[in-house]
């Protein structure tokens, strides 16, 4: 049996399994009738029983989605039949149940907020790394800065090996923090964030700060799990839907979110005497607002 027969029977042993899929992908690229867009993909999502979010602006478009199968493989080929979004990289995913409650198509500034009208990553952005090559890197234990760019309670659940964290509190901090940074701007950057929509602008960003050598992990996280599963990575993988954080081989963890302030959890935190459920967690318990 070749790899390739592999790999097929394997997916669909998962889909039997499990009854959603869940699909998550971005482009920056001129968009100048998002209004328009706006109402296409609405209708469709709702006809299609698809869950999730679409994010349009003027930069670009990024989505997450929750469905069947042969759902979402129609909504895919409806994207490809705008030459603007065809061929968008797609991160796949499956679940028991949807990853989302609703459907929302908004109309944002940006697709990922940066704050920095300058930053256009469809122009200038960092060189991408493949997960297999970032991965050989580790393995020589290669003198490079790994950077994590994304935020502070993402990185709370697990993260690459040695990398670096700014303690964000949002990404439209990222600017600053580089600027404030001791990072050596002669060294290579090997920069990452959950699926690579925050890399595309914080590699530009740095470019813009004069970082020499900056690059971006090829599909995020979930891409490098996809491709080459966890090493050198320690802990579970944030994600923004229902399921709350993923393992390396893509599935969903224990990990709740505390309904009060919205941190995620793991299985100690919730055994903690301060988690009541619905009011307080180890982060906000004791806090009056």
């Amino acid at each position: 049996m070749c790899d390739e027969e592999m790999v097929d029977r394997n997916s669909m042993r998962v889909f039997m399994k499990n009854k959603f899929v869940n699909i998550a992908g971005y482009k920056f690229v001129k968009i100048s009738d998002k209004e328009n867009l706006q109402l296409k993909f609405r209708e469709f999502c709702l006809d299609y029983s698809l869950l999730g979010t679409i994010l349009l602006s003027s930069e670009g478009i990024n989505f997450f989605l929750s469905g069947h199968n042969d759902n979402i493989a129609s909504f895919l080929e409806f994207l490809d039949k705008d030459e603007r979004f065809r061929s968008i990289p797609i991160k796949q995913s499956f679940s028991e149940n949807s990853a989302f409650r609703k459907m929302n198509v908004r109309l944002k500034k940006e697709i990922i907020s940066m704050g920095k009208e300058e930053i256009n990553p469809s122009i200038k952005t960092g060189e991408k790394i493949s997960p297999q090559k970032f991965r050989d890197w580790l393995e020589e234990n290669k003198d490079i800065i790994i950077l994590d760019t994304r935020n502070d309670y993402e990185i709370r659940l697990g993260s690459f090996e040695k990398s670096v964290n700014l303690n964000l509190s949002t990404f439209r901090g990222f600017p600053e923090a580089i600027s404030n940074s001791s990072l050596d701007r002669q060294k290579t950057v090997v920069m990452f964030c959950t699926g690579g929509i925050r890399c595309e602008k914080a590699s530009a960003e740095m470019i813009n700060q004069g970082f020499k050598d900056v690059r971006q992990l090829d599909g995020g996280i979930l891409g490098y799990f996809e491709s080459v599963g966890g090493q050198y990575w320690s802990g579970d993988c944030f994600v923004f839907d229902r399921r709350v954080a993923l393992d390396s081989s893509l599935s969903e963890t224990d990990i709740e979110v505390c309904f009060a302030c919205r941190e995620p959890l793991t299985p100690d935190e919730i055994s903690s005497r301060k988690y009541i459920v619905g009011q307080s967690c180890p982060y906000c318990f004791g806090n009056k607002n």
